[in-house]
């Protein structure tokens, strides 16, 4: 399957750069650019994009606004931000609003390539340089101290076949890698991942992961600045 990409950014040499070596992807096809917000919540809606590569300031609204547009009217579109600034209130925004991703802007071609068919398989990738900012917030959020001893699942209403998956996903494995690991179906493990997220009243697989991060059922993959963290 070929997967669409819009790229959203207000300089032209960011929407060439990222163009040429997406383009050189066999399954990726770059199906439009734009400039400014609202070019980005049409051009996303019209081309029927599966990826928008999306940054975070642009005239006439900001991606954040535009992602949050794109998402009330197509929530199946899979939104990667983009940005060179690193701040907390972008991510946080940004994963609040249901957006696959946030990745800082000097992230390595491949990484990015690897993190647009992660999000199109309906995964999540944050930037490792990111992560231990994601664990802290989530254990504020949660009341949760971020270091402390591992959580005894059971005390989350979690099964231990839920707690099973919650493990492997924490180490980016794809649903059909958990399936294939734990001889389930894949409808079985979307079914779990589904029930998850109920349980721990998160809204995406990334903040599943970065639940497990800040309890201590699983240990982030901290690494370079470009690198990503799969969930």
């Amino acid at each position: 399957m070929t997967i669409k990409v819009l790229i959203a950014d207000d300089q032209p040499v960011v929407r060439k750069g990222f163009g040429l070596f997406l383009r050189a992807a066999p399954d990726i096809a770059v199906v439009g650019e734009a400039s400014t917000g609202e070019e980005a919540v049409e051009r996303a809606l019209a081309l029927r994009a599966d990826v928008v590569l999306m940054d975070v300031r642009m005239p006439r609204g900001s991606g954040l606004w535009a992602s949050k547009r794109i998402l009330a009217q197509r929530p199946d579109v899979r939104i990667i931000v983009m940005t060179t600034f690193d701040l907390d209130s972008y991510l946080f925004e940004a994963l609040d609003l249901g957006t696959s991703g946030f990745l800082l802007k000097d992230s390595d071609p491949d990484r990015l390539v690897s993190a647009i068919h992660t999000v199109a398989k309906g995964g999540c990738v944050v930037s490792d340089s990111l992560v231990g900012r994601l664990v802290s917030e989530l254990s504020r959020r949660k009341g949760q101290p971020s270091e402390q001893k591992a959580a005894d699942h059971r005390e989350h209403g979690l099964t231990d076949r839920e707690a099973e998956v919650i493990k492997l996903l924490a180490e980016g494995r794809s649903n059909r890698d958990i399936a294939d690991e734990l001889y389930l179906e894949i409808s079985t493990v979307k079914a779990h991942v589904g029930k998850i997220v109920s349980k721990l009243g998160v809204h995406n697989r990334v903040q599943i992961a970065i639940w497990a991060f800040a309890t201590g059922m699983a240990t982030p993959r901290i690494g370079n600045h470009g690198g990503s963290q799969h969930a």
